[in-house]
């Protein structure tokens, strides 16, 4: 503990979170479990499952779509969680709308597939997101439109505002539509995540104001910024931002959110229409009328008995104070840094080669890393991902579903992957001999609410006592399935 005051000494501010990992989060030492995987998952308090089942305990709640009595009390509390989550972006009622999905994925699945692409559009991504946004790509094909990449720098997986400039097209756009006029045309849609996934690199939110100055909507991947950090929409407003509620405090698992501006959600064009979107529909001929608010783009019934755990969640959170989660994880993720980065073998060679920065400026509590044996190669992810379980500790190894953030990580060039369309269905095994890659992937640990320096000093002892001097081999490793 002394040695982490010394480099940040305002962790020491952030003792309430001691407490509470000794009363709300308790069951992982009871259990002893290190637990370094909050990028993956949030934690749930044991107040927050308290507080479901004593919500279920007094009340009885039916479908929604109904006004008898079970039913109002189930919409009351979903209506009364979407006030709550606007509340937490800061966000208008008037501007903006909260339609509840089954997570983040879903989120984007609806912008996707209603977005009014076409052959004179674009879909702008940058390169590090995660496959729930690369996948949209495949809408822009159907439509004709072309998707592009704005690439990363190598050494630390940023991207700079000038190349984010230059993949929007910004100049040509400047000289074709003069601000203020009438007539500008949405170009198209801009994709990016607050904070990536495998880097932890928080990208600039002003970049949402940059594509829409270029005539583009934006749509924000917060699923990973938003547990240490707010996101105020009264001043950064995007068109779409996508959530996932398990991430920023662990229960429910199963909800997410689109929180979307009016005026963008009314040019979206629904391909589809199920139970609860319709205020009527036909079968002698082919017609159907969508309600005119978020149940429009709420498939089937809402998941009415978890939603309102949401409203519970974000109470929680706000009481705990986010600037005092986010300062815990950023000494954390510093201090864990400063560790790795401290790694030798005997004869010198480092131990771990960190993906992405170095510091914790501009970046978030998710780290990606390989440990190097001692004659410097790569260990295999699959060895790690073995002996840190039976450590009983969580991390996460792999690509992340981030496979531009690997890519570039590895020095994947594109001309390396152009084989991959005309091969026949190949193993993953195959895959990554086609692209040259190293590895399967990399190491992820990342931080959260009920972390400690005590994970922190766990998990350095088990790399020490597991790794150092040691030359590793993957003979007799199961086959890897997928990223």
């Amino acid at each position: 503990m002394s040695n982490i005051l010394l480099a940040y000494p305002e962790y020491r501010a952030t003792a309430k979170l001691d407490a509470l990992r000794a009363t709300q989060y308790n069951y992982l030492d009871e259990q002893n479990h290190v637990y370094l995987d909050y990028t993956g998952a949030g934690l749930a308090a044991r107040k927050q499952y308290e507080n479901h089942k004593a919500r279920l305990d007094g009340s009885t709640f039916g479908n929604p779509h109904s006004e008898n009595p079970t039913s109002r009390c189930a919409t009351d509390l979903v209506e009364l969680a979407r006030k709550r989550v606007l509340a937490h972006f800061n966000a208008s009622s008037e501007e903006y709308q909260v339609i509840f999905t089954a997570n983040a994925t879903g989120a984007a699945k609806l912008v996707g597939e209603s977005y009014p692409f076409h052959h004179r559009s674009r879909l702008v991504l940058t390169s590090d997101n995660h496959n729930s946004l690369n996948g949209l790509r495949v809408y822009a094909r159907r439509a004709r439109a072309r998707t592009v990449y704005v690439p990363m720098r190598p050494k630390d997986l940023r991207i700079d505002t000038s190349t984010v400039a230059k993949g929007l097209g910004r100049q040509r756009q400047l000289r074709a539509w003069p601000f203020g006029s009438s007539a500008r045309r949405k170009r198209g849609l801009f994709v990016y995540p607050a904070q990536s996934n495998f880097s932890g690199v928080r990208h600039p939110l002003s970049w949402v104001k940059l594509a829409q100055e270029s005539g583009y909507d934006v749509l924000l991947d917060a699923a990973a910024y938003l547990p240490t950090c707010a996101l105020d929409l009264s001043v950064i407003s995007p068109e779409f931002v996508m959530v996932s509620w398990y991430k920023v405090f662990g229960f429910p698992t199963g909800v997410g959110c689109l929180i979307a501006r009016r005026d963008a959600l009314s040019r979206l064009v629904r391909p589809y229409f199920a139970g609860g979107t319709v205020q009527a529909a036909t079968v002698g001929i082919p017609w159907h009328s969508l309600v005119d608010n978020e149940g429009a783009f709420e498939d089937g019934t809402v998941n009415y008995l978890s939603i309102p755990d949401v409203h519970f969640g974000l109470d929680w959170i706000a009481d705990i104070g986010m600037e005092l989660i986010g300062t815990r994880v950023r000494c954390l993720t510093g201090w864990f840094i400063d560790s790795l980065l401290a790694l030798q073998h005997s004869n010198g060679r480092p131990m771990v080669a960190i993906y992405g920065p170095t510091d914790t400026e501009s970046r978030g509590g998710t780290v990606a890393f390989n440990f190097l044996d001692a004659q410097g190669d790569i260990v295999d992810e699959r060895l790690v991902a073995g002996e840190s379980s039976a450590a009983r500790i969580s991390l996460r190894t792999g690509c992340f579903c981030n496979p531009g953030a690997g890519e570039t990580t590895f020095g994947v060039s594109a001309s390396a992957l152009k084989l991959l369309p005309h091969a026949k269905r190949r193993s993953y095994e195959e895959f990554l001999e086609i692209a040259h890659l190293p590895s399967g992937g990399a190491i992820r640990v990342s931080f959260g609410i009920a972390s400690t320096v005590r994970d922190i000093s766990y998990f350095i002892s088990f790399a020490v006592m597991t790794y150092r001097d040691r030359v590793c081999s993957s003979a007799g490793l199961s086959p890897r399935l997928g990223c």
